[in-house]
């Protein structure tokens, strides 16, 4: 055990040595890169301690993840961007709770005096899959909040290209009408308007849209626009028959959901309710018929 205690300690300094000898072989360059960004910056306001440390810990850990070949990856911004993080250090963050994780785990696992080594290889795999998992979570759940969200964005877009708008306008009117009660769908809104600013097609941006949504709604939505667009049917017929189909969908799910809810019962029923009304009907019997028996054995 203490072997296993011994050679987890040391796992741990190796892997901060190797961390430290990595920043000093490359403390010329970034002085270098330091100074470069000093003379080309403009005069700002100065910075607080706080954001000072966590930007020496992003760069630190951008040169370590740039030696050991840890690129960023395509597909991780797409995943950044449908779970709604779009914040400049996101992947930083991800990167660097991936290889500072296992560390954590190395160590926190070595107090574990029953079993340490299978606790630190568990640990660690845990730790290092956690942040892959916490973004899969954000993943799911903004797209679900979209999925509710989509009948009553449709519903307002009939109301508004009725009036008379433009889908482009009406999308905008939907969007800042939704910002407060659904803000995930206000900001893939808003993110189509950028997009036709800058010169996308109208039914690319909304295709973007299903990219990043995946999204069966969203999917539906888009054929639509595209149909409409190719047999010039116009929009606010096609809008409003979208919107009937949605209400159908939306009142067919919530009918399922409390279909299912009878055969969901049973199981509380029959673990909580079924034994206090036992308790409560037959307790009193049952003491009766214990105070006959020691009377009648009497």
């Amino acid at each position: 055990m203490n072997l296993i205690f011994y050679l987890a300690i040391g796992s741990s300094l190796f892997c901060g040595l190797s961390l430290i000898a990595s920043l000093a072989m490359t403390a010329h360059t970034r002085a270098v890169k330091a100074r470069v960004f000093d003379l080309s910056r403009q005069p700002a306001a100065d910075i607080e301690p706080k954001e000072q440390l966590e930007g020496k810990l992003f760069a630190a850990i951008r040169t370590l993840r740039a030696r050991i070949g840890m690129s960023e990856n395509p597909r991780l911004q797409a995943r950044f961007v449908a779970a709604g993080v779009k914040s400049d250090r996101a992947t930083d963050t991800y990167f660097s709770a991936q290889m500072l994780g296992p560390i954590v785990g190395i160590v926190a696992g070595s107090f574990i005096t029953t079993n340490t080594l299978f606790w630190i290889m568990v640990l660690v795999v845990v730790a290092y899959m956690a942040p892959d998992f916490i973004l899969d979570r954000k993943i799911k759940s903004r797209r679900e909040r979209i999925r509710r969200s989509i009948p009553d964005s449709i519903d307002l877009l009939v109301i508004c290209v009725d009036a008379g708008l433009g889908l482009d306008q009406a999308i905008l009117r939907v969007g800042q009408e939704l910002a407060v009660s659904h803000p995930e769908i206000n900001e893939e809104f808003l993110q189509i308007n950028r997009e036709q600013r800058a010169g996308k097609p109208r039914l690319e941006a909304w295709k973007s849209m299903a990219e990043r949504t995946k999204l069966p709604d969203v999917e539906g939505f888009v054929n639509m626009l595209i149909q409409t667009e190719r047999f010039g049917t116009p929009i606010a017929r096609a809008l409003s028959a979208f919107a009937d189909a949605m209400r159908l969908k939306r009142r067919q799910i919530a009918e399922e959901k409390a279909a299912k809810t009878t055969v969901k019962i049973i199981f509380p029923l029959v673990l909580f309710i079924f034994p206090c009304m036992f308790i409560v009907l037959l307790g009193p019997a049952i003491i009766s018929m214990m105070r006959n028996m020691s009377d009648l054995v009497k």
